[in-house]
């Protein structure tokens, strides 16, 4: 063990901590020493095996959320065991420049001022863009702080810096030069609220209560032979129809064989519309006829695409409709949607209208229903960039904790979609593309040529060498989509498209990925495509994918929902440490949501205050062994010799190699909430409630009562000095602020030596002696079965009073008389005999309590001791309450009026109250029955 130099954290240069725990100055305190000593910052010329994490970059719109914070906390818990397992750590933050949802804000706030995006024009508009990140994003940082996150913020990256925009530009080029980026004009999704093309992936699917629309298209060479003068077609969208070029039937179709090659009249618009045959259209549903819009429906596109149909647009951008939708021109597309039913009614055309529920899709930022529509757009070509993760995966690369997680991520990959990649804002990544103006007359127009260029200047130069000297260009006005730089982010924030780069060459590919199951598709999937295609690696090893953060009704906390909560709100009440141990601890396996209870009306989580309470129980703790070790504390933390310690030195030195060995398994594996359990279990119980109160006579000089040896006390100390400060170091990934204080204390260590940059305790495996701790289990049973029977005997607890312990178990017995003077300390005995049941009926006649467990029995002689008459009476009122309980529960279950109306966790409530009234109630007379 380090020797230490007593440092001045102690309350007035004395043995003692203070005796409330501030977890908001300490925490503040420790936040500010790790910072300014860069105790985060590494350098990969220094010794470690490499372990990196980029945290998943916040977007750079509001504030942290509960979500940040449980990711922040299993993050954290990952990267600070790494740095006590000695590797050279990187943990890189950085946030998001979130196109959509910065716009979207700013565009409401500039609609609240009366200024217009036109007036105010694309670089006045950034300008208030970095404005509001500069404020937005600065606030996120100190709210991550406040967690305790240990990583490096000299390194802290920007989406929108010079140095990402520098790989984006650069992915963008070498993608174009691949061949694997194209512009044209398809069919995308449409946001009118934000203007701009969204991705399948931004889409939002929702159940909505709509209608069924029949109306009728008049044949146009009349009626057929067998009477027919109109074909029936049904939709959702009635207002699509103005841009409607076909009614297709499936081939197979017997009604409508005879109509093929025949044209229908389409209402308002006058155009001759033909009937075609395909295979997508299924018979059974509607009336077996379908309108094909190509222009405003994804599966119409491709029937156009396979008939060779025109494309007609009837909607503006801005969701109106437009000159091709005729008499229904300027209005909203809802407007129109009930302007065009009308008017089908009115001139008879409109056979029946149906309630519908189906699926309409939603913008997930614009909150509206996204539009179909004709544009052109930039797309990735994603098949070719997708088989390369596949060739991966099949190798296990990356490895998916929980590993149900692989199957829904090669799912992705097998079917996949092109990619539209721009998106019509100003805030963003700039599409590096510069249309040749001067050969279309100065307007960009589908044939305009355009070049693909690192800068504006390469741009420039190979537009003049290929269109002569007095060529003009213009920047495309669009930019790429967010996600298109967050899939470079594992590997641009490390010096990407520089590969010589230090931390590039060092911390590259990293090691974990740490998010949540819902943008697999968003995000994971983007970066292993983009690090496959650009590095001929995969971005991570792991990608450990954590559930949600529910409410206190098992709710998914959402804006919309108005159920989230503010994880600020609970470090100011219970401190970040408090909060971060419990959002861990309540992780029941990988992959599982967590369910946090919060009183609303109280602002307060009594789980939460739980771990407030765990790190209370830990610093009272080290202020008894502060106030036992004394100014010369130090010297304890030296070898021990093992063969001349007690049986309780052995038996929690041997949980402390069990923890500490069960512990950095689970850290090692991602089973973060099994840690945490197992490390509050062990100081909880073993340390705290057993191991100190069985050492308080061997450390209290005063106390004649224990024949304890110089020795005896000074290996107490030693024992008590390394259990302490060994659990500290393991419960550091978890507790950092905490710890971090309590071992300075402790140890007397400088601030310069932080808890968070030493090693991870050895295992000490000689100490390991499983049937020692199984023996101690039975021990602790029944020295709970003593002070229970105590209890009931209503003996206070000054008094003594004979124990006898029963058992032919060997093992038991032998443990049992090697404990005796801890037992007897513990339950105030007078006199303590451990017997075999063969010599037991001699005690037989004497009046006793009685208590059982496994192959254990306890025995209390009471008789002389005790009002044994007032000990009956009080049994016979506790067996007389137990006794009407189960009258009434009884009786309330026995009533079908009540089982067959009752909700069923209250029938459940009832049940589990009559099996506890009827254990009491049998408890009740068993006691009764030893008394008699």
């Amino acid at each position: 063990m380090t020797e230490f130099s007593l440092s001045s954290n102690l309350t007035n240069g004395s043995n003692t901590l203070p005796k409330t725990y501030d977890p908001l100055g300490t925490e503040s305190r420790w936040q500010k020493i790790w910072e300014s000593s860069g105790a985060f910052h590494p350098d990969p010329s220094s010794l470690g095996e490499p372990f990196s994490i980029v945290i998943p970059p916040p977007n750079v719109t509001g504030t942290l959320h509960m979500g940040h914070a449980f990711n922040t906390s299993l993050i954290d818990t990952i990267v600070r065991y790494q740095r006590l397992q000695g590797k050279n750590v990187l943990c890189l933050p950085g946030m998001d420049h979130a196109s959509i949802a910065v716009q979207t804000i700013l565009e409401k706030k500039l609609k609240e001022e009366g200024i217009t995006l036109e007036s105010l024009g694309r670089e006045g508009f950034l300008e208030r863009a970095w404005d509001w990140k500069s404020k937005s994003g600065g606030q996120i940082v100190e709210q991550l702080k406040r967690l305790g996150y240990s990583v490096d913020w000299q390194r802290q990256r920007f989406t929108l810096d010079e140095g990402l925009n520098a790989a984006v530009t650069q992915a963008f080029v070498s993608l174009h030069q691949q061949g694997l980026i194209y512009r044209g004009e398809y069919l995308v999704n449409w946001c009118p609220a934000s203007g701009s093309a969204v991705s399948d992936l931004e889409v939002e699917m929702k159940e909505v209560d709509g209608y069924l629309w029949h109306f009728l298209y008049p044949l146009t060479d009349g009626p057929t032979l067998d009477g027919r003068t109109h074909l029936e077609v049904a939709t959702t969208r009635p207002e699509t129809m103005l841009g409607d070029v076909a009614v297709a039937i499936n081939p197979r179709d017997e009604r409508y064989k005879n109509l093929l090659g025949k044209s229908v009249k389409l209402p308002f618009v006058g155009r001759e519309i033909p009937v075609i045959a395909d295979e997508h259209v299924d018979p059974d549903f509607g009336t077996g006829c379908v309108k094909v819009t190509p222009a405003h429906d994804p599966n119409d596109f491709a029937i156009g695409q396979r008939h060779n149909l025109p494309q007609i647009t009837v909607m503006n951008k801005n969701g109106t409709m437009n000159d091709s939708a005729a008499r229904f021109a300027g209005l909203d597309r809802f407007e129109a949607r009930k302007a065009v039913v009308a008017a089908l009614d009115e001139e008879g055309l409109l056979s029946k209208v149906n309630p519908y529920r189906h699926t309409v899709p939603y913008s997930d930022r614009g909150k509206v229903p996204v539009e179909p529509l004709l544009s052109t757009q930039w797309f990735v070509h994603m098949e070719p960039i997708a088989l390369k993760c596949r060739e991966y995966l099949e190798k296990d690369q990356p490895r998916f904790i929980p590993s149900r997680w692989k199957k829904v991520y090669r799912d992705w990959l097998i079917d996949i979609r092109d990619w539209c990649i721009s998106r019509q804002l100003w805030w963003g990544h700039r599409i590096p593309v510069w249309f040749v103006i001067s050969e279309t007359e100065g307007k960009i127009v589908e044939s305009t040529p355009y070049i693909v260029a690192l800068s504006e200047e390469e741009a420039f130069n190979q537009a003049r060498s290929l269109f002569g000297e007095l060529v003009e260009i213009q920047q495309d006005e669009d930019v790429l989509d967010t996600w298109f730089s967050s899939g470079l982010w594992p590997f641009s924030t490390l010096g990407w498209p520089d590969k010589n780069n230090s931390d590039y060459r060092f911390w590259y590919p990293t090691n974990t990925l740490v998010t949540g199951f819902d943008i697999i598709f968003f995000w994971v999937a983007r970066m292993t495509m983009m690090a496959g295609t650009f590095t001929g690696d995969m971005p991570f090893s792991d990608v450990y994918i954590h559930g949600l953060v529910r409410d206190e009704q098992n709710r998914k906390m959402s804006k919309s929902a108005g159920n989230g909560i503010d994880p600020l709100l609970l470090i100011d009440r219970y401190g970040a440490d408090a909060l971060r141990f419990a959002l861990v601890r309540e992780v029941a396996g990988a992959g599982q949501d967590i369910r946090l209870d919060y009183d609303r009306n109280k602002q307060t989580s009594a789980t939460i205050e739980s771990s407030r309470n765990f790190a209370n129980k830990l610093w009272n703790a080290t202020r008894f062994a502060l106030l036992n070790l004394g100014n010369e504390r130090t010297e304890y933390f030296s070898k021990i010799e093992k063969n001349s310690l007690k049986l309780p030195d052995l038996w929690i030195l041997s949980r402390l190699a069990r923890v500490n060995q069960d512990t950095s398994e689970r850290f090692a594996n991602y089973k973060l909430g099994e840690a945490a359990k197992g490390l509050y279990e062990f100081v909880w119980n073993d340390f705290c409630d057993w191991y100190l109160e069985l050492i308080k006579s061997r450390l209290n000089t005063q106390d004649k009562s224990t024949d304890c040896s110089s020795l005896d006390q000074i290996n107490a100390k030693k024992v008590l000095a390394k259990v302490l400060s060994e659990v500290l170091l393991m419960l550091n990934p978890l507790m950092p602020h905490l710890t971090e204080e309590l071992w300075h204390a402790l140890t007397g260590a400088s601030e310069s030596q932080l808890l968070s940059l030493q090693s991870w305790p050895n295992l000490q495996k000689e100490y390991l002696n499983q049937q020692l701790e199984q023996s101690f289990d039975e021990l602790f049973t029944a020295i709970r079965l003593i002070r229970n029977l105590r209890a009931v005997a209503g003996l206070k607890p000054s008094q003594t009073i004979p124990v006898l312990l029963i058992t032919d178990k060997k093992d038991l017995t032998d443990i049992l008389k090697r404990a005796m003077p801890e037992i007897k300390l513990l339950t105030r005995a007078s006199d303590l005999e451990v017997l075999d049941t063969k010599i037991v009926d001699s005690k037989k006649s004497v009046k006793a309590l009685a208590a059982v467990s496994g192959e254990l029995q306890v025995l209390l002689p009471i008789e002389g001791l005790v009002d044994l008459d007032s000990l009956r009476e009080r049994l016979e009122k506790d067996l007389a309450k137990a006794d009407k309980e189960i009258k009434s529960l009884s009786g309330r279950l026995n009533n079908p009026n009540f089982t067959e109306k009752a909700p069923s966790k209250v029938i459940d409530e009832c049940r589990h109250k009559l099996t506890e009234a009827e254990s009491q109630a049998d408890l009740a007379r068993k006691r009764l029955s030893d008394l008699s």
